[in-house]
Formats: C-alpha cells, sequence, structure tokens
C-alpha cells in the first residue's frame, strides 16, 4: 500500500467512526423522526434536492468560473450530508432527532436523488456528460453512512451501559485520524487549489454557501432547531460523493479534486459566523427554558 493509498485509507477509515460513534448515541426512534413528520421530510429534500441544485446551476452559469470550479459546486449541490456533520449540528440544536433523521434520510434517497439529479442538470445545461450510477453512489453512502451507523446501534443495545465510552473513544479517533490523513492532502492539493482562485472563484463559493444556508433556513418552517439543522445540512455536502459524480461524468478534469477541496474549506469558513449566531440562539433558548421550569412547577 503506498501513500496515497494509505491517505485515502485514512480519510474512509476516519469517516466511517466518526458515523459509528453517531450511531453509537442513537437509537431507532431518532433515525425514524422524519417518518412522523413528512411535511418536515419533504421541505428538507426540496432545500437540499430541488432548490440549491437549481440556484448552483444559475450560479456557475452567471460567474466566469474554472471549469473544475463549476463541476464541483454542482456535484456538491447534489451530494447528501457529509459523515462529519452530525456532531456539529447537535451542538447548535437540541433537535436530537431531526439530525439524525435528516442524515439518514439524504444517505438513503441519494441513491435515487443524486442520480437523478445528475441526470436533469446534465440535460439542462445540455453538456451530454454520463451521469452516476445509483450502485456507485450506494456503495459510497453505504460504507461511509449507513454501515457504520447501523453498527453503532447495535453497539448500543448490545453493550448499552458502555456506549458513552465507546462513542467518545471512536468520535476521538475519528477527528484525530482524519485530521492527520487530510493535512497530506491539503499540502499536495494546495498548488492545484491556487491555481483554481481568481475570476470570482471564491466569490461564487462563498455565495454557494450562503445561498444554502438560506435555503435551508427558510424551509427549516416555524421550529428554530430545525432551521439551523437544515441550513447546515443544505450548504454542507458529502466530498466523496461529490468526487464521484465529478469523476463519473469528467474524467478528463484533473483539478475537480482541489476544487473540491476549496469549496469544502471555503465553505466551512463561510458557515463560521451563521453556526456562531445559531449557537448563541440556542443557548439563548436553553437558558429561557431552564428558567421557566421552575416557574411552571411552581404554578
Amino acid at each position: 500500500m503506498d501513500m496515497s493509498q494509505l491517505i485515502r485509507f485514512g480519510i474512509v477509515a476516519s469517516m466511517m467512526l466518526l458515523v459509528f460513534a453517531l450511531g453509537v448515541r442513537s437509537t431507532e426512534h431518532l433515525v425514524g423522526y422524519l417518518l412522523h413528520r413528512p411535511a418536515l421530510l419533504v421541505r428538507s429534500l426540496l432545500a437540499m434536492n430541488v432548490v440549491l441544485p437549481l440556484i448552483t446551476v444559475v450560479l456557475v452559469l452567471s460567474f466566469k468560473l474554472h471549469t473544475p470550479v463549476r463541476i464541483a459546486l454542482v456535484a456538491l449541490a447534489i451530494s447528501p450530508v457529509p459523515p462529519f456533520l452530525p456532531a456539529k449540528q447537535l451542538k447548535l440544536s437540541s433537535s436530537a432527532g431531526y439530525v439524525y433523521g435528516l442524515f439518514v434520510a439524504a444517505a438513503v434517497l441519494a441513491v435515487v436523488l443524486v442520480p437523478l439529479t445528475m441526470a436533469l442538470i446534465s440535460a439542462l445545461m445540455a453538456n451530454g456528460k454520463p451521469y452516476v450510477s445509483a450502485r456507485r453512489v450506494m456503495i459510497i453512502v453505504s460504507m461511509s453512512v449507513l454501515l457504520p451507523l447501523v453498527a453503532g446501534m447495535l453497539v448500543r443495545r448490545v453493550l448499552p451501559s458502555a456506549a458513552g465510552r465507546i462513542s467518545s473513544v471512536a468520535n476521538l479517533t475519528g477527528s484525530v485520524l482524519l485530521a492527520i490523513a487530510f493535512l497530506p492532502v491539503l499540502v499536495t492539493q494546495w498548488p492545484a487549489m491556487r491555481a483554481l482562485i481568481g475570476d470570482g472563484t471564491l466569490l461564487a463559493i462563498v455565495v454557494f454557501t450562503l445561498l444554502g444556508l438560506l435555503v435551508g433556513h427558510l424551509l427549516g418552517g416555524p421550529d428554530a432547531e430545525h432551521r439551523t439543522v437544515l441550513a447546515l445540512a443544505t450548504a454542507s455536502r458529502h466530498p466523496a460523493v461529490a468526487l464521484s459524480v465529478a469523476s463519473v461524468s469528467f474524467p478528463d478534469e484533473k483539478l475537480v479534486p482541489a476544487a473540491v477541496l476549496l469549496a469544502l474549506i471555503v465553505g466551512l469558513i463561510a458557515t463560521a459566523p451563521y453556526s456562531a449566531w445559531r449557537k448563541s440562539v440556542h443557548a439563548a433558548q436553553v437558558v429561557s427554558d431552564a428558567e421557566s421550569t421552575p416557574a411552571a412547577g411552581r404554578r
């Protein structure tokens, strides 16, 4: 196994560990949260799989961008939620059911929605390119989301008393491994990323991210917790699925991985102010609920 294969294995293993840690903390009730809320499920799918992809098509046609950047943004727009996002969402929201439910629903439905959306976008942009198959998407989401999540849930059922400790160890190990594996990728891709900067690339990525936040926030409904979760889910997408879509549809575009990585980094920075705002809103709500509970008890 050479260094590139080792790095790739480290990234995949770290993502699986992060999802496994979530699974250990999850239950069947949390995972099935959206099954009992069809209106919220429909709004979530509209935000992530219809509205943002359409906006992204308009965006890439409006900016004079490098071709790899155009491909990366469209591929990201149709990809499901990334494995590392739910942990962040759980810190900003009390709606754990929605976090888990949306994570699983987006992964399962990606098998159908990603190829379908890619086909529609290809037809809309009249590029005649092939699009990724459902089988390829199913392999990615199964390995990076579904299998480790189910494995974690099984561990919780078999070893409930040790679930908290196991989840913490898996989450810490996955986070450290991801950082170690991600660093050499960033170093090797940096020259290519620098070559893509310019001609409005950074602005387009920021606009893409902010529009994702806006779409998710507006379609999240009246519940503030739901708005936070959906906004981050709409603006943050699975890089492995995006790379798969891009590599199948545009195999000759060698700078696409650098474009996806650049979009991922800039997107994380662009979402930081929103995350800070929603964290303060969530903290204020927790304090308000804590203060109102004794008052309600006295009544």
